[in-house]
């Protein structure tokens, strides 16, 4: 009995599959090409007015806060 396309032998990556996942992800992406001049413009309105400002959190910032100093 042959093996279907999307059956896995197990033994390493199935090829056939792989080229159709980038056939697939190609042609999804000529096909949204065409909403970039509305998606560009949206994703900066949404950075300067609706965004809010990400504060990354680090060690030294927590040790200043908590009054902790380093041992020495």
């Amino acid at each position: 009995m042959s093996t279907k396309v999307a059956d896995s032998t197990g033994y390493g990556p199935n090829s056939q599959m792989s080229a159709f996942g980038y056939v697939m992800a190609a042609i999804i992406a000529i096909a949204l090409l065409p909403l970039l001049p509305v998606l560009i413009p949206a994703y900066l309105v949404w950075r300067v007015f609706f965004a809010e400002e990400e504060f990354e959190h680090s060690f030294e910032a927590w040790r200043n806060e908590s009054g902790r100093r380093p041992s020495s």
